[in-house]
Order: structure tokens, then sequence, then C-alpha cells
């Protein structure tokens, strides 16, 4: 067993494994010496927390997690009002609501890195090369026709149709469009009228889709539609996904090597809030956005503290392994360093 993860199989040891149990994350952990954590927070990375989930309590099987993917801007607020013991988003709060979390201090541990796909559904479009300009006009709905010159001059050769351009976008507060919109400010200023957050005042002609499934779900049975999904999620609905132009000049495909370039040479301040966004670098991929676990600095049960800080040792650590397999990529070794020497401040009783 992960040496990380002994003193957390310890807590389970007490109690025996219900009748039925495989010993390998099957059954359901006993009482007297189970745990169960409780989160909620980010679409974004429910793929990772799902494998992660999966692997960890498969090791340690007196502790159960549960997460639910309802939005960074749900966990978020779930964590400040102290109804779930973590949660994840992909952006972190306002300086304003810091304030307003109950739990006191609280640290950000960083986990994933990943690709923001434009997906799109159009018809004969296989190959499709989008510039931060046209982009932002296409979401801000001032370019409605695929054939629309601008669109054409970034994919020369191509045959564009003439079908309306359908919009899709997040219905609920999200750490995914915050993170698409911090984009298009920053590479389209001139061009970006509608500001970034997670949520924002999107043309009433867009269609609204709840959590990167959702907005998925309406490019893949919409034509003309184009939407904004991690490449995960993307994948797994068989997607088509534009190259898109980044700050060195060059069209790039999302992927784990584009996102681990645009993780490489990263400003991370104190709190390890970053941004992987508008990468200079080369090879990197303009939109790859990046997502914390948000863990109270001192825990209150030490069942549950032990077993949390485990967990996020084991995301940190073992768990960047997963990464590549559902199209995420690991967090930078210096990040990681950060990060683990973060953790290590968590107070338990």
């Amino acid at each position: 067993m992960n040496k990380l993860l002994i003193a957390v199989a310890l807590l389970g040891a007490c109690g025996k494994k219900e009748e039925g149990s495989s010993g390998k994350g099957g059954g359901k952990p006993a009482s007297g010496g189970a745990v169960t954590l409780n989160a909620s927070g980010a679409t974004f990375q429910q793929p990772f927390q799902e494998v992660a989930i999966e692997a960890f309590t498969k090791a340690n099987a007196g502790i159960k997690i549960n997460y639910g993917a309802g939005g960074s801007g749900k966990g978020r607020q779930d964590f400040a009002d102290q109804v779930v013991d973590f949660a994840c988003s992909d952006a972190p709060y306002k300086e304003a609501d810091v304030g307003k979390v109950k739990g006191g201090e609280f640290f950000y541990i960083p986990n994933v890195l990943g690709p923001i796909t434009v997906s799109y559904n159009v018809p004969g479009v296989d190959k499709l090369q989008l510039s931060p300009d046209v982009l932002a006009k296409i979401f801000g709905r001032e370019m409605k026709k695929w054939n629309d010159p601008a669109i054409a001059a970034d994919n020369a050769g191509v045959t564009l149709p003439d079908l309306d351009i359908v919009v899709a976008r997040r219905s609920d507060g999200s750490g995914t469009t915050e993170n698409f919109t911090k984009y298009l400010t920053l590479a389209a200023p001139d061009a970006w009228k509608l500001k970034s957050g997670s949520t924002v005042e999107w043309p009433a002609d867009t269609q609204a889709g709840n959590g990167n499934s959702g907005v998925a779900q309406i490019v893949k049975s919409t034509k003309g539609a184009i939407g904004y999904v991690d490449l995960s999620d993307a994948k797994a609905s068989g997607l088509k996904y534009a190259a898109l132009k980044n700050a060195s000049g060059a069209y790039v495909d999302p992927s784990v090597a584009a996102a681990t370039a645009a993780g490489e040479g990263i400003e991370i301040k104190d709190n390890l809030i970053f941004s992987a966004l508008n990468s200079k670098a080369p090879t990197a991929y303009p939109i790859t956005a990046q997502s914390w676990c948000l863990i109270y600095a001192k825990q209150t049960d030490k069942a549950k503290g032990t077993a949390a800080v485990a967990y996020f040792k084991y995301m940190l650590t073992d768990g960047q392994s997963l990464l590549g397999e559902i199209d995420f990529a690991p967090i930078p070794k210096v990040l990681q360093d950060k990060a683990l020497a973060q953790l290590a401040k968590v107070q338990v009783p």
C-alpha cells in the first residue's frame, strides 16, 4: 500500500468489512472506523474526481468520498456554508467573499490542468481554426453565420456552409465559464464585450446547458452549434473541436501536451493562485484552465481531517498519473511541491 495511505487505512482497521465486500472498494465501509467525506464543485475536474476517488477508496476501504459536481460556484458556496468537507473550483473566491467562508482560513490546493475546447457541430467541416477576435465575436453574437468572411479568413481552403451559428454556454455558476471568458478578455480585449465571471450576461438567443456535459449535449444535438467544453467531456461526447490561435500566433489543438506546455512558466502567488490562460509558450493551447480543491486549515474532526489530508496528498502524488488517461495534464513539479508544503500546514485534532 502507498505509504501516504497507511495512516488512513488505520482509520478503518477497527471496523470489519460488511458481508459481501470485496475489500477493493466494492463494499460500503463498516461503522465504527468508517469515514465519509462529502464534497462538491467543478464539473471541469469531475472526471478526475471520479477516477481518483475510485482508486483512493479501493486502497482505503474504510473511507467513502461523495463528490457532487454542481459547478465551481456551487462548490465555493457549499464550502463557505460548511455543508461539505471540501470543495473543488476552477476559480478562486472574489476577494469580497473570502470573509464569508464560515470555517475560517482555508487553502487552495491545485490539482489539474486541462484544455477547454471550443467544440462545434458543423456538417462537412472536420477541421476548424479560430483566432481570438473571431472567437470573441462568435460568442458575443456579432457573427451569426458559419460562412462569415472573418471565419473564412481563419480557414483558407475550407468550405464553410451558409448555416446559422448556435452558441451553447453554461446555465450554472461555472469556473469553466470564468476561465473561458477570462481568456477572451486577455486575448481579444477589443472584441469581447461581455466581461468575465462565473456567470455573464449572455445574449438571449444563446442556449444554456447545465455543467460541461450539458453544453456538450447541446453541441452534439444541434446543427450549427458551438460551445466551450472541457476536453475530457468533448471526447466522451464524440465532439469535434477547433484549433485556436495562441499568443505566439500558432494554431494549436487542445491536448494534454499543449496543456502541459501552458503550465510551464506560470506565476504562482503565495496562496497558490495562478493562471495558465493565454500562455506565451509556442506550443501551448491558449485556453488551458486550472483547478483547485479547497480544504480548511483547521480541521474539527480527527477522522475526517486525517482522511481529507490523505486524499489531497493522493491527488497531488499518485493521482497525478491518472490524469493523462482522461485528457488532463498534471500540475508542474514546482507547483506540486508548493501544494504539498501548503497541505502540510493543515491542522488535524
